[in-house]
């Protein structure tokens, strides 16, 4: 697991190899991650949007931008945790993601960047 904290909120990341969704032959590899959020600020806070940086060992790039996570906008008050799995596909056996949660202080309507902690995915024993 990794983590990392920004302006009171900490985010957690955990991931796990999907072989039941992956078909290796055709270079699809498939893994889940589960965040953890957890607001440490003195502040209520709402989610508004996500950005994440995806990247295969083979060094292929792509982005994801959007509303909220998991088709919410989650509202996680002070002292709270909210969390969510996702998936992502890969085309190599090893990739990494790493991004930001654009946030929003319900107090004064402030927004801020809340990093996401880069994190590995990799298929098991591959780096045995």
């Amino acid at each position: 697991m990794v983590t990392e904290i920004t302006a009171g909120v900490k985010v957690s990341v955990e991931t796990f190899y999907q072989p039941t969704h992956s078909n290796p032959g055709q270079s699809h590899f498939v893994f889940a991650y589960r965040i953890t959020i957890v607001n440490e600020s003195g502040d209520d806070l709402r989610l508004k949007r996500r950005h994440w940086h995806i990247v295969d060992s083979d060094n292929s790039r792509r982005e994801v931008e959007g509303e909220g996570v998991v088709g919410e906008q989650p509202f996680i008050g002070k002292g709270e945790t909210y969390r969510y799995v996702s998936g992502c596909n890969l085309n190599t056996e090893i990739g990494k993601m790493f991004g930001t949660y654009l946030m929003e202080r319900l107090g004064d309507k402030k927004l801020f960047y809340v990093k996401i902690p880069e994190f590995n995915m990799v298929v098991p024993n591959k780096l045995n």
